[in-house]
């Protein structure tokens, strides 16, 4: 078993562990798909065009939210200690121990480390995370940022309330049971941590968007990227959440205009949306 986590000050690409489990949450097509696609990670204009684009705004949300989420732990620890002891919500994810559950490439992942955080991937493309690797090597933030081949469930077993911050973005739709990576993304933040989860809504208006309109007409994605049938709603997802344990903080929808070819963020959750939860202090 790869379940160690490396050291910050080992070489990126050491950590490439391979990793076995019985039931590993994985359809083996989908890690594939993203395999074949692994070397048009770090390509502004090929198959991850998009994830580039939208990464500044998804990465803002993400730290405005882990911001507030430690604002309120924080609050709460002021509580019962000086006034002012604790200012972790000051400081965003910089000095943060963060996890990018479904890490693919590393685009999210890098642009965290660069902000300060201390970053570990893991997805099971073992393509992918060379891909990542080689860039974080080539970028200099072997020190900050890790990578490793295992199931998120795996990790959960040995590094339990050990991270500050999990993400897991445009992942949950492409695994059998995305309930369990939910729980798993629980299990390892410590108390008080933050829990960043994207996906798309289930409906006619983001099967037209996000299937015919970016795969077909658009071509933002290769096609075949997305299954409909797999769409998580929010109503879904705020359930897989609240049951785990989590306590809701924040959702928000991600937009675009294919005739100004600008991305936006607003309210409306119908196709591509984010939602930031916590796990509680005690």
């Amino acid at each position: 078993m790869g379940s160690a986590i490396p050291s910050s000050n080992e070489h990126a690409d050491s950590s490439l562990n391979d990793t076995s489990t019985s039931t590993i949450n994985v359809d083996p097509s989908e890690v594939e798909k993203f395999n074949k696609l692994a070397g048009e990670w770090w390509s502004h204009t090929g198959a991850f065009a998009t994830l580039h684009e939208i990464n500044p705004l998804r990465l803002n949300w993400i730290e405005e939210n882990v911001k507030r989420g430690y604002q309120s732990k924080d609050t709460a620890k002021n509580t019962e200690a000086p006034q002012g002891l604790n200012k972790t919500a000051e400081t965003g994810l910089k000095g943060k121990k963060v996890l990018d559950v479904g890490c693919g490439g590393g685009i999210l992942s890098e642009s965290m480390a660069r902000r300060g955080a201390d970053v570990t991937g893991i997805d099971l493309g073992t393509e992918n995370l060379k891909a990542a690797a080689l860039h974080a090597e080539q970028s200099g933030l072997v020190n900050t940022l890790r990578y490793q081949h295992i199931p998120v469930e795996d990790l959960a077993k040995t590094h339990a309330g050990q991270f500050d911050v999990v993400t897991c973005m445009e992942m949950l739709e492409h695994v059998p049971n995305p309930s369990s990576i939910v729980q798993a993304c629980f299990e390892l933040l410590a108390p008080g941590g933050v829990c960043v989860l994207s996906t798309i809504n289930r409906n006619p208006k983001s099967y037209l968007f996000a299937i015919v309109g970016a795969e077909y007409v658009l071509r933002l994605l290769d096609r075949g990227t997305h299954d409909y049938a797999k769409f998580i709603t929010p109503a879904e997802l705020d359930k897989m959440a609240i049951n785990t344990g989590f306590t809701r903080q924040d959702i928000i929808g991600l937009h675009y205009n294919p005739l100004t070819k600008r991305y936006w963020l607003a309210q409306n959750v119908d196709v591509n949306y984010m939602i930031a939860v916590q796990k509680p202090v005690a």
